[in-house]
């Protein structure tokens, strides 16, 4: 039976090698994906904080556990840590949504994660530079362009608004012909009688530079009660 003393000694030179390395990378993979995953979350998507700090922290901890346990076990290094790409892949294509017939969104957040999940990956494997240069790399694509594409309007948004008016043919007509000077189509109109007016609601996919345009041509038009703006419907 092992004295308490060997016993020690085992923990010891564990703590020392294998485990600390080990609490490392993972306190380092945790601080990565939250970064990423901070920016995420203010920017209110899906897949925020606590979901990429998790996909990083497990990504590491897969790439580990391959290969300590191939050690234990006299196995394949890489074998457990392979399985991390479909199990991702899985994740991803569940936040990818098709709402309508040809609106798709979720594709910078299933991105994201496949991309959150290579730099845990990486933690794991002992590659802390690579890591952390990818961490930032990641996050100067999220902000800088995405700051590009709105300001440029290299990317089409979903906005949605409401317009009230006399009548239904009447309030549709007139949505129709500004919209027209956009070249867009409404898309998920709705119809809403009440006893004092109609309100119709509609979505429109066009850059923000038309998007402000509209809503100034709803509110200058004279067909109109009210026009407002109800804010994005999905941007990525």
């Amino acid at each position: 039976m092992p004295s308490l003393q060997h016993i020690y000694g085992v923990l010891q030179n564990e703590m020392s090698t294998v485990v600390g390395v080990s609490l490392t990378r993972l306190i380092l993979a945790t601080i990565l994906g939250g970064l990423i995953g901070m920016e995420r979350q203010l920017k209110h998507r899906p897949a925020g904080l606590r979901t990429n700090l998790f996909i990083c922290l497990g990504a590491a901890m897969y790439t580990l556990l391959s290969d300590e346990l191939a050690v234990e076990h006299i196995g394949d290094h890489t074998r457990i840590a392979a399985q991390i790409i479909p199990g991702i892949g899985f994740i991803g294509a569940g936040s990818i949504l098709h709402s309508r017939d040809k609106l798709v969104t979720g594709i910078t957040t299933a991105a994201t994660i496949f991309v959150v999940a290579s730099v845990g990956m990486a933690v794991g494997g002992g590659l802390y530079l690579t890591s952390i240069f990818a961490t930032g790399l990641i996050l100067l694509c999220l902000f800088l362009l995405g700051r590009a594409e709105e300001r440029f309007g290299l990317k089409a948004a979903v906005y949605a608004y409401e317009v009230a008016g006399r009548s239904a043919d009447e309030v549709t007509l007139e949505v129709n012909r500004v919209l027209e000077s956009v070249h867009g189509m409404a898309d998920n109109l709705q119809v809403a009688p009440t006893p004092q007016h109609v309100r119709v609601q509609f979505e429109l996919e066009a850059s923000r530079k038309n998007q402000r345009e509209v809503i100034q041509l709803l509110k200058q038009s004279s067909v109109f009660e009210s026009a407002t703006w109800l804010g994005a419907v999905s941007t990525e």
